[in-house]
């Protein structure tokens, strides 16, 4: 599932989508003990090639696994990517707001209440609740130390911020937030 990842990765989707099918079908011949995993990479590369509405299902699948072998990383991790592709598929915006409740409760039940995940969950979180037209705000402890100390969930929170505010007309800041992603490096 990696290589396939990584083919993808490099521009050769459809091969890349070869191994990873390859890799789903001998999950039954070696074991479920790494199967949240590998489903959650496999999920990555199908949504380039299958509609985006099938991962949410594949990452449920992934979510199941991880947790019957004990795996709550990865189980975090196909609930925190189901809600991107939440976004991205167009559910329902309230439907999505209660998805995120049930995360935080997860990562906090977890002890994960200062995970990257939980950062990068609540910045989409952020803007279904501004969709919505709530004044709620979200907030972690450390999340201003976990964005400064990573430079990838420091550039989505700059992309999130640049959408949000061109989604609300603020192009502006949207010009601003685009300025500060490209230079993040």
């Amino acid at each position: 599932v990696y290589f396939g990842s990584f083919i993808s990765k490099r521009g050769d989707i459809i091969s890349g989508y070869r191994y990873v099918e390859l890799a789903l079908s001998l999950l039954d011949k070696v074991g479920a003990e790494s199967a949240g995993e590998v489903i959650c990479i496999a999920t990555q590369v199908k949504v380039f090639v299958e509609p985006i509405q099938a991962a949410l299902e594949h990452h449920d699948d992934g979510y199941a696994a991880s947790m019957v072998a004990g795996d709550v990383s990865n189980a975090l991790l196909n609930t925190m990517l189901k809600r991107g592709c939440m976004y991205v598929a167009g559910v329902k915006l309230q439907t999505m707001r209660e998805e995120y409740d049930k995360f935080e409760r997860l990562a906090k039940e977890n002890n994960q209440s200062k995970s990257i995940l939980l950062v990068q969950v609540q910045q989409v979180q952020r803007d279904v609740l501004r969709l919505i037209g709530s004044d709620e705000e979200v907030t972690i402890p450390e999340e201003e130390k976990l964005i400064a100390s990573n430079s990838s969930v420091l550039k989505s929170f700059f992309f999130r911020n640049a959408h949000i505010s061109f989604m609300f007309r603020s192009y502006d800041d949207a010009k601003e937030y685009v300025s500060k992603f490209y230079e993040c490096r």
